[in-house]
């Protein structure tokens, strides 16, 4: 087992990795900017390395600064959370030229599943398959072969970029005419965000839903699926409820069954072909009629994995560790059982009335309800600390179970009702989507079970579509 882990991000996803550390005996240092100087993170640590100043590529993406901050500290281990450097190849070869374990999978599968041109190309290989589109990169000068392509793929189609990911450089086009400037916006979304202007089409799934497996894997032959997650319910292509397993009706009955033993299978084909090493989740858009296709991989932990916990009863965090500590999987994980539904919000600094526009500020009250085996609060905030415009607004994860769904999402509501937290921005009050959340759990279409990736966005502009 590692002795010492130095977790290589912030926030929320810090917190709860250093949590687990302590749990298991292992020794922890945080790394923070000067705008989280005061942050629980770094409170929580047994050592805390300050890494540079607010911006994330000043202090949080800063390679070099991080893999010496865990070699002074004497670390063996770096966990890299979500996010920031959590898929990024170089910093995992990094890490391992140091002499440090990388708790994570190993860069070559970061780098198969890091650009998604190349991703789909492995899903295809192991007979998993992602929607009709270009093979490769689509040059966003040459319009002709562009328009040739798009019209072979059919309208509504999606531009993408190739390095892209939790929505950035994604289009959705309608109209023939405006294929040459969706092009050009992805690429150069691309080039600046990830400094990858390539772009690739996809046929757009009418009523899309996001489903995504999750997956851990020893590297030793032992590999499982630990259910799947719904995760339709989103704004700007990112999600803020997620649930387990998935209430989609083409997932009821036998014929559901089968359809979710298939999916399970086809995720670990996707994941075992490459070599895969540690906890990640292969992600699936299906249709309205249940046929479901590969999106991506991602290489990493999700934000959403506590419901996965909350239904297993295992500690995702803790089993990466033992992975990377070169065990095999435990037998709790290889015979896991599943019991009844877990769902998630995400509470955000940022007002649904201002298209989900983050809003920066002073936390001048917060109050939470008490968690138990029912209810997890994962948070990274606390009363009199700034949300700052250099990070995600992401407040806190409320994670809720019950028997049954009606009683999970009883349980969310209750935990929401529960919940006080008030900002003060540079003008004044600022807001927060927790009324949101609470009206999400209340509607008819998502207590049915039956919503798309349309719904929330469409809820908080008052056109929700049915």
């Amino acid at each position: 087992m590692l002795k010492k882990i130095l977790v290589a991000n912030r926030g929320e996803i810090a917190c709860r990795i250093l949590r687990t550390c302590k749990r298991l005996g292992i020794a922890t240092v945080a790394v923070y900017s000067d705008a989280d100087a005061s942050a629980p993170h770094v409170a929580m640590a047994d050592e805390a390395v300050r890494i540079g100043p607010p911006p994330v590529r000043d202090s949080y993406l800063v390679i070099h600064a991080i893999v010496e901050a865990a070699r002074a500290a004497g670390a063996d281990g770096i966990h890299p959370g979500y996010g920031l450097l959590s898929e990024n190849q170089a910093f995992a070869e990094a890490v391992l030229d140091a002499g440090i374990t990388f708790i994570g999978p190993p860069p070559a599968v970061l780098h198969a599943f890091g650009d998604k041109i190349r991703a789909r190309d492995h899903a295809r290989g192991a007979d998993v398959f992602p929607p009709p589109g270009t093979g490769g990169p689509v040059d966003p000068t040459d319009t002709e072969a562009a328009q040739r392509a798009a019209e072979s793929i059919g309208f509504p189609l999606l531009v993408k970029a190739a390095g892209g990911g939790g929505g950035i450089g994604m289009q959705v086009v309608t109209d023939p005419v405006k294929l040459s400037r969706a092009l050009t916006a992805c690429s150069d979304r691309g080039r600046s965000a990830f400094g990858d202007p390539r772009v690739y089409m996809e046929r757009y799934i009418e009523r899309p839903r996001h489903i995504e497996v999750q997956v851990l894997c020893d590297g030793q032959g032992g590999a499982v699926a630990l259910g799947e997650r719904e995760c339709s319910a989103q704004r700007r292509h990112q999600k803020i409820i997620e649930e387990t397993p998935s209430p989609a009706a083409f997932f009821q009955g036998e014929a559901g069954d089968a359809r979710r033993k298939t999916l399970h299978e086809s995720a670990l084909r996707v994941v075992t072909g490459a070599g895969y090493v540690g906890a990640g989740t292969v992600e699936f858009v299906a249709a309205e009629s249940g046929e479901l296709f590969f999106l991506e991989v991602n290489a990493r932990l999700q934000v959403e994995h506590c419901v996965t916990e909350m239904c297993t009863g295992l500690d995702l965090v803790e089993h990466q560790i033992r992975i990377a500590s070169g065990e095999p999987l435990a037998p709790e994980v290889r015979d896991h059982t599943y019991r009844g539904h877990s769902i998630e919000a995400r509470l955000y600094a940022e007002d649904p009335a201002k298209k989900f526009a983050p809003q920066p500020g002073r936390i001048t009250a917060l109050r939470w309800p008490a968690a138990g085996d029912d209810l997890r609060i994962e948070t990274g905030v606390a009363e009199g600390l700034e949300v700052t415009p250099f990070y995600d607004p992401l407040l806190a994860k409320i994670v809720a179970h019950g028997p049954t769904r009606d009683e999970a999402i009883a349980r969310l509501d209750r935990a929401l009702a529960e919940t006080t937290i008030e900002l003060t921005g540079p003008a004044g009050p600022a807001a927060t989507n927790l009324a949101f959340l609470r009206q999400i759990l209340a509607d008819g279409d998502f207590r049915s079970g039956q919503y798309d990736t349309r719904f929330a966005e469409a809820l908080a502009a008052g056109k929700k579509v049915s």
